[in-house]
């Protein structure tokens, strides 16, 4: 019963993975994220039901449009596969409880954000406020940490460093970044945030250098934190207990 469970939780997620990216595609252009049907945006074909499997679609179809060849993002299975596997994760590590929907919803809008940031370099504030407001009213009642107010900490602590790192960078970090980090800091708490700081920081870093060996980007080129944010915050919300308490036991 349980790896039925566990495949339905896979299952799930490739779907809803497919979902997110018509999501953070579409909103950042001012378009609906329902209507109208997916299409090819070359030739414009309608995409019908056996070319919008999630990853399977992509494997048969080769990456290319079935009526113009055009070559399909690789983005779109990533996504689908990296949501299908996070909701597993959820679901192995919190079972079924109120962390479990904190999860979920936790991964939904980092999958969310780190599509339309790679995409369009955008953050939407009607995404955030979309997932704040429900995660921060479970981590106030049935998710809630105790003591209950190092939600309310991370919030502050989160949103604070970014504001000063954003400051200080003079338009080297976008307001999108900052306000995510309000809303990650919500879920994560103090002091566990700090730590996924430095974690998407050191990512964000690999990611700039790698950009400027093998594809000729520059200091100037504008490169998207919000997927490095997105893999620190996700790293340390399913292991950071555990990274802390070894962080601590060196001192």
């Amino acid at each position: 019963m349980e790896i039925v469970v566990m495949f339905y939780m896979v299952l799930f997620g490739l779907i809803m993975g497919s979902f997110y990216n018509v999501v953070g595609m579409r909103l950042p252009k001012g378009e609906s994220a329902v209507s109208p049907g997916s299409k090819c945006p070359k030739c414009g074909h309608r995409l019908k039901a056996g070319e919008l499997v999630p990853v399977l679609s992509y494997i048969f179809l080769r990456g290319r449009c079935k009526s113009c060849g055009e070559r399909v993002s690789p983005l779109y299975p990533v996504m689908e596969l990296i949501t299908g596997g996070l909701f597993l994760l959820s679901y192995i590590q919190f079972g079924w409880s109120a962390e479990f929907l904190v999860s979920l919803l936790f991964v939904s809008l980092l999958v969310i954000i780190t599509v339309s940031d790679l995409t369009s370099f955008l953050i939407l504030n009607k995404v955030l406020v979309f997932f704040f407001v429900p995660l921060l009213f479970l981590r106030l009642t049935f998710a809630a940490p105790d003591p209950w107010w190092l939600s309310i900490a991370g919030m502050l602590t989160g949103f604070g460093i970014l504001f000063i790192i954003a400051f200080l960078s003079k338009g080297g970090m976008g307001g999108g970044d900052v306000k995510l980090y309000a809303v990650i800091g919500v879920v994560l708490g103090f002091p566990i945030v700090v730590v996924s700081i430095f974690i998407a920081s050191l990512i964000g870093a690999i990611a700039g250098l790698a950009g400027m060996f093998f594809f000729g980007k520059t200091r100037k080129s504008l490169i998207p934190f919000g997927p490095s944010i997105a893999a620190g915050s996700l790293i340390v919300y399913f292991y950071g207990a555990e990274m802390w308490m070894w962080y601590s036991s060196l001192f």
